[in-house]
């Protein structure tokens, strides 16, 4: 994250809340820091879960929450779950897991949180929170996410083994000096998940 947002002070306190200064930064992503600005300093309530193993979440995703002991707040409150050994499944072209990795599914789920963003319901679009997303991208140097939905990998196939690999395209733009560039994510599907839905990470 604090290479997304090129904030070197980004940090957890002591009572686990996010702190960081987003006029103090080097490079980066604006757009992403202008987003971590809302959601930090913003009127939602947004807690951070560790989702590690759940069958049900996919890299991450982001449900409501519902005060317990304060009901008279007027804050909306979400929680953000976050899948980390998910994240240890992938591979891939160095550049698509630089611009798919835990900051980046963080701030897909916050965008969903802040902006209301929504994600396409079929193919042919990455959809609003990741259009988003590939602003950010490009204001790093990073490939653009290509698809939404993830794709079986054509050399594997649907089979009888315990692996069942799925790929996820990333395209770096042509400029005046470079061609058009594509590189890929891999993973095991059976691993990580998703197959029900046949999509990629970050589910609302």
């Amino acid at each position: 994250m604090r290479q997304i947002t090129g904030v070197a002070d980004l940090f957890f306190d002591d009572k686990g809340a996010l702190n960081f200064n987003p006029s103090v930064a080097s490079g980066g992503s604006a757009t992403a820091r202008a987003l971590l600005q809302k959601a930090v300093y913003g009127s939602n309530a947004i807690v951070i879960e560790d989702a590690s193993g759940r069958s049900d979440v996919v890299f991450a995703r982001v449900v409501p929450a519902t005060w317990k002991h304060h009901a008279g707040l007027n804050a909306r409150a979400f929680v953000v779950l976050i899948d980390f050994a998910d994240f240890d499944h992938l591979m891939g072209d160095g550049p698509a897991l630089r611009a798919f990795d835990v900051g980046w599914a963080l701030l897909h789920e916050l965008d969903h949180v802040v902006e209301n963003s929504a994600d396409p319901d079929s193919a042919g679009s990455v959809g609003e929170c990741e259009d988003h997303l590939n602003r950010m991208r490009q204001e790093c140097g990073l490939p653009q996410r290509a698809d939404y939905f993830h794709r079986v990998w054509p050399a594997a196939g649907i089979n009888d083994f315990k692996t069942q690999f799925v790929r996820l395209s990333f395209v770096q733009p042509a400029d005046a000096e470079n061609p058009k560039k594509q590189f890929w994510l891999i993973w095991d599907a059976r691993l990580v998940g998703g197959m029900e839905e046949t999509r990629v990470a970050t589910l609302r």
